[in-house]
């Protein structure tokens, strides 16, 4: 007999232990009920991953479980937040009970890494389509925003870039020597949340890198009025990105590639003493508007602009 839609709730995602105070009720009733510290903010991000546009049909479960809920806590990082709670909501096109205890591994996995309480959300049928709303908390006026770099600030990334992108392109057929950590990369993004809760009161904007960083950098010269300058050495490559870059070309690879889920960030270069953790200086904030690119000796003026579902 296959599970009702309150069976399948109970029997893959109530077994977690709460590890937040600030959830004072978690499923079982219509709402649940947050508890939220007079001194802090709630931020909320939410996204949707559907079956051939985000990920491959067949995609390992787990994983997806690992990764629907990896962009999300991403998003809170790049905002400085701490994760506190989600909701999840399920499209399935059937129950599959082996598939559903696998994802409910991955996406359970993570949230105990970083204390994140499942506290709600909804089974519906259809095609395969997955979302995510999170929450977290941090203190009034600490956020990290976009629309706050200064001309003069050093840009900084957290991580290598354009390992996802190198392993989407492995998936389509590319062959790499040493694929295994670019798949990694692409299939299980690890959120930089230590990183983000760190950069408060240093950095002066930030922003995850889910689109690109040209496209996602761009978010930040926009919204904040500027222009930047980065540079083509400066820019941390794994040796196979790097390979693929020589062997092809493609250049634009690690600057237009999505799913990396590393912190992008401006810091007045009199804090950037001040950083906390290993990051790489990949550029300045400018006056002039435009993003621009260094690389063997020429100026290249590079398109802002990351994947847009409707282009």
């Amino acid at each position: 007999m296959p599970l009702s839609e309150f069976s399948l709730i109970r029997r893959f995602f109530t077994e977690q232990k709460i590890s937040n105070a600030s959830t004072r009720l978690p499923i079982g009733d219509d709402c649940a009920l947050l508890s939220i510290p007079e001194d802090d903010e709630l931020a909320i991000t939410a996204d949707t991953m559907v079956e051939n546009v985000h990920f491959f049909a067949g995609t390992d479960p787990k994983r997806l479980g690992h990764k629907l809920l990896a962009v999300n806590l991403s998003d809170l990082a790049a905002m400085g937040a701490k994760p506190l709670s989600v909701t999840l909501a399920l499209t399935l096109p059937r129950v599959d009970e082996a598939w559903l205890s696998a994802f409910a591994d991955g996406f359970l996995a993570l949230a105990a890494r970083h204390s994140v309480d499942l506290i709600g959300g909804d089974t519906t049928s259809g095609p395969l389509t997955l979302t995510v709303q999170a929450m977290g908390l941090v203190p009034k006026g600490q956020a990290l925003k976009r629309s706050t770099a200064r001309p003069g600030d050093l840009i900084y990334v957290t991580g290598n870039l354009g390992d996802a992108g190198l392993g989407l392109k492995i998936c389509h057929g590319y062959h790499c020597d040493r694929p295994e950590a670019a798949l990694q990369r692409f299939h299980e993004p690890e959120p930089r949340c230590i990183e983000g809760l760190a950069l408060r009161g240093i950095a002066n904007a930030c922003i995850d890198i889910s689109d690109g960083l040209a496209g996602d950098l761009g978010h930040i010269l926009e919204q904040s009025g500027v222009g930047a300058t980065i540079a083509w050495d400066a820019l941390p490559l794994s040796a196979e990105v790097q390979a693929y870059c020589d062997a092809t070309g493609d250049w634009r690879l690690p600057l237009s590639a999505g799913d990396d889920y590393e912190l992008c960030f401006t810091v007045s270069p009199e804090k950037a003493s001040t950083l906390p953790f290993d990051c790489h200086k990949i550029g300045v904030i400018e006056t002039a508007p435009g993003l621009r690119l260094h690389k063997a000796g020429t100026t290249h003026s590079l398109k802002a602009q990351g994947y847009e579902h409707f282009s």
